[in-house]
């Protein structure tokens, strides 16, 4: 299969052999055909999609902040590959990884200090999970073995991650009976300025403190629940954990893989609440959407703990962890955002969303319109026709994914005001064709 492939003879095989995200085998959606991407555009084989370009209003899942094909990314990559690809990182080290990890301290809350270079997101959460589990063990509460979380999470498709995900609203239902039964409080009362309601936080105090000898820790997407249903939640509440798990001895896990690096308007999403976690998992956004690569994070106490224990190693490790193209390529998306004033950047994002969305909620059948940062939502009152939102959607010249009763947008930084425009109304195009 040394020769191009035609737009039509890929599709057929793709059918045939590809399986997508999410989706049955063989495939029953057409899939568009991306030739090239470019900045915040994305290039189609028009033969097969009718479309020749679309603006990227997804980030390729919320990953490639800076857009495609940034110069400066491009360069990493292609002077990391003169030094070397990949290491095995047991009883080696080199310096991207190095310094990757000495950068994510140096920005996160203090006092998170030590970082596990994974796979992937969903590894990321396996690895912060076994690190709150290990940990009881190491210190003598192998009792401590449960996780306490809230309705309306996602946290991965792997198997511990699945278990905290919401039971109900997501395809993990499959696995009723064969996960590890959690602990779930209800979904977090909506709205980023709400205040915290006292019935809600009275709730979650009884059932940490119920259950504080058997709970390992608790864990959350701080401020915006992904996706699980893309919705936004007060600070106060992180506050609250935080209060809470201190008082109860209960670890708190900030799964940030998806609000990291500045997707929300902070840095981090905990930054809102003022509040530092035991662990934090970071992902999506790491190396700008070039290569996969997540990082979890802990505190000097986890570490130590772990390492008085019967088995003194945190017990994981990938054979790609700390790959040295992906590690500098994080580097290098890292410096890009933090040289420049991306806060501006995201609350003018912002705006154009807030301006650009307004119309979607006189629609029939929209819910809610909501924003935050660099995130739009428009919620509808059913589920949505997937389908025929992203073709109403390509139309207005835009890529967007939108599903369950969703239509959202969350576009790479470099997203320009008239593409922006674009994609407000890209957006609401879909809701009303979904």
């Amino acid at each position: 299969m040394s020769q191009q492939l035609s737009p039509h003879a890929l599709l057929a095989l793709d059918q045939a052999h590809v399986w997508h995200p999410y989706g049955p085998m063989p495939g029953t959606a057409t899939p568009y055909v991306v030739e090239s991407a470019s900045g915040v555009r994305l290039r189609l084989a028009s033969e097969v999609s009718g479309h020749r370009e679309l603006v990227d209003g997804m980030s390729s899942w919320w990953a490639a902040i800076h857009g495609y094909r940034h110069p400066v990314l491009d360069e990493a990559v292609r002077d990391q590959l003169g030094r070397m690809s990949h290491v095995m990182f047991g009883g080696l080290t080199h310096e991207p990884a190095v310094r990757l990890a000495t950068t994510l301290v140096e920005i996160t809350p203090e006092p998170l200090r030590h970082v596990f270079l994974a796979d992937s997101g969903s590894v990321a959460v396996e690895v912060a999970m076994k690190m709150c589990l290990q940990y009881w063990r190491s210190v003598g509460r192998p009792a401590k073995r449960r996780l306490l979380t809230w309705r309306g999470g996602y946290h991965g498709d792997t198997f511990h991650p699945m278990s905290v995900c919401d039971p109900e609203g997501g395809m993990h239902q499959l696995w009723g009976g064969v996960l590890p039964q959690q602990l779930f409080a209800g979904e977090p009362p909506a709205g980023f300025d709400a205040e915290v309601d006292p019935a809600y936080a009275a709730s979650l105090a009884d059932l940490i403190e119920r259950h504080a000898d058997e709970l390992a820790a608790v864990i959350v997407e701080p401020v915006v629940q992904g996706a699980g249903g893309m919705r936004f939640h007060s600070p106060g509440y992180l506050r609250l954990l935080r209060e809470l798990c201190d008082q109860h001895g209960v670890l708190l896990v900030f799964d940030e893989i998806a609000t990291g690096f500045g997707r929300t308007g902070a840095l981090f999403a905990a930054d809102h609440a003022a509040v530092s976690p035991d662990v934090m998992c970071l992902g999506k956004a790491l190396t700008g959407g070039y290569l996969t690569m997540a990082a979890t994070l802990c505190t000097s106490e986890i570490a130590d703990g772990i390492s008085r224990g019967e088995v003194p190693v945190l017990a994981h490790g990938p054979t790609f962890m700390g790959n040295p193209l992906a590690a500098a390529v994080a580097n290098a998306s890292l410096g890009l955002l933090l040289e420049q004033d991306w806060q501006s950047e995201v609350k003018r994002l912002e705006s154009g969303l807030r301006n650009g969305l307004a119309a979607a909620a006189d629609v029939p059948g929209v819910a809610d319109v909501r924003v935050l940062g660099a995130i739009g939502v428009v919620q509808l009152d059913h589920q949505v026709d997937v389908r025929a939102a992203t073709e109403a959607a390509a139309r207005e010249g835009v890529w967007l994914r939108p599903f369950r009763d969703l239509v959202y947008t969350m576009p790479p930084y470099v997203t320009g005001d008239e593409d922006l425009a674009r994609i407000g109304a890209a957006v609401t195009a879909a809701a009303v064709a979904g």
